[in-house]
């Protein structure tokens, strides 16, 4: 086993030279030998190669004695939700969420859905590495289904209140993942005012439409385009496995996810205890402040990424918890992540009054404009970051959570590896000036690039 698989927090491989089912066996042995579980709950996504790589995982599981929950196809976050609710000892999800298709990965959490630590990972990853032999029980374990199989979407609709609401009209995204059949179960519980279009909703993993991506520009038009010829409220889009969800306004136009965290912020708020923290990530982070205190919050700040998020969650007592890069988090789903809480919670949001998305995110916009995630392929990603570093050393207010971020009265950046791809990822924002947002865009580009 290649032990490079093995990044900041779960696991990401090209299939099948260096993710197969041999390495799939020796990963679940890991994870066995790391926490010494007995119930283990398993999933993966649409990818065909998936299905695979689980059935291999389940055979290292079960000889190992363990009994296994089988989920089947299903999203990142319904693994998450079945170790909490089942109290199981761990969870594991194939898939690659938006990787290309030549990609799959395996997605971990510990006992009742809390992430693995620093030490649990690193011992997965040695001994899968290992030439330990695959334990072996006289005992088999047993294979089996969830217990109260609509646990999971009960969870979901306790999230919103939609009775009361005006008529609204959401088209849904699926981009042929797995967020189809889950959509079409919300649907049966909707209130008869509320009407949800649901667009390439069949999982298929040859991903006729694409690989669902939604971060990326080209891959937002289908979405646009049903948004505006349906006349609808919003739109939402889901990448693969659907532990993310993308906005877009009455308009068809894409709601930067940097937004979306302080209006999720300010509905968790609206219903929680003053003071009642909120968990961010430090990629992008005035806006999301503004909104927190506005609301009565309290701010706290994180390093990106899933593990790192949920374990502030859970240190902080933390209602809500959010990612610009459209990772949502909530204390109430074993404060793990989810791609369909949003969206509902949004749809009541909008549906209590008579303001729009776009309305809703119109002065965060206004006051903290900026440029979204630019993502750098480069041949020398840590030389590029030396330089930004050299470049602005000894200047401005240094911040050393994740990556390079410096602050200034006007204006904020923030330079980071990638955890899950060979990338170098930008972030900047300003305090209300759109032209000294493209100006100091065009100086970091510049830099990174090495022009």
């Amino acid at each position: 086993m290649d032990p490079r698989i093995f990044k900041a927090y779960d696991v990401r491989g090209i299939v099948p030279e260096q993710l197969n089912p041999a390495v799939a066996a020796r990963i679940a042995g890991g994870v066995k030998n790391a926490t010494g579980g007995q119930t283990f709950v398993v999933g993966h996504d649409v990818r065909l190669h998936s299905r695979g790589l689980v059935e291999a995982m389940i055979e290292a599981l079960v000889s190992a004695g363990a009994d296994v929950i089988d989920l089947g196809l299903c999203g990142t976050e319904e693994v998450y939700f079945w170790t909490g609710y089942e109290n199981a000892d761990g969870g594991l999800m194939v898939t690659a969420s938006h990787n290309p298709a030549e990609y799959n990965g395996v997605k971990f959490v510990g006992k009742a859905a809390a992430p693995l630590s620093q030490d649990g990972m690193d011992a997965v990853r040695d001994w899968a590495a290992s030439e330990a032999p695959l334990p072996v029980s006289a005992n088999k374990g047993q294979v089996r289904s969830p217990q109260r199989p609509t646990a999971y979407i009960d969870r979901l609709m306790d999230f919103a209140s939609l009775e009361g609401i005006r008529p609204l009209h959401v088209v849904l995204n699926a981009g042929n993942g797995c967020a189809g059949p889950v959509i079409e179960a919300l649907a049966e519980r909707m209130p008869s005012q509320v009407r949800l279009s649901l667009m390439h909703g069949e999982p298929d993993g040859t991903f006729p439409n694409g690989i669902p991506n939604p971060l990326l520009p080209d891959r937002r038009q289908a979405t646009t385009d049903a948004v505006r010829e349906l006349g609808a409220d919003f739109g939402v889009a889901f990448d693969g496995d659907f532990d993310r969800c993308f906005f877009f306004d009455g308009e068809g136009r894409f709601v930067e996810g940097y937004y979306i965290v302080g209006l999720l912020a300010q509905a968790i708020l609206g219903r929680s205890a003053p003071g009642t923290p909120i968990v961010y990530d430090n990629r992008m982070t005035w806006a999301t402040e503004a909104a927190i205190a506005a609301a009565g919050g309290r701010a706290v700040v994180s390093r990106t990424g899933h593990v790192f998020l949920k374990r502030a969650l859970r240190e902080h007592g933390a209602a809500y918890g959010g990612e610009m890069s459209a990772h949502h988090y909530f204390h109430a789903f074993y404060s793990c992540d989810s791609g369909m809480i949003p969206w509902l919670l949004i749809a009541q949001l909008v549906g209590e009054g008579d303001r729009s998305l776009s309305e809703h995110v119109a002065s965060a916009q206004a006051a903290f404009p900026c440029s979204g995630e630019i993502n750098f392929r480069l041949d020398n990603t840590a030389v590029a970051l030396a330089r930004v570093e050299a470049a602005f050393a000894g200047t401005g207010q240094r911040e050393d959570i994740d990556g390079v971020s410096y602050s200034f009265a006007d204006w904020r950046f923030n330079v980071r590896l990638s955890n899950t791809e060979p990338l170098l990822r930008l972030n900047v924002e300003t305090r209300g000036d759109p032209a000294l947002l493209s100006e100091k865009t065009d100086e970091l580009r510049a830099l990174i690039e090495g022009v």
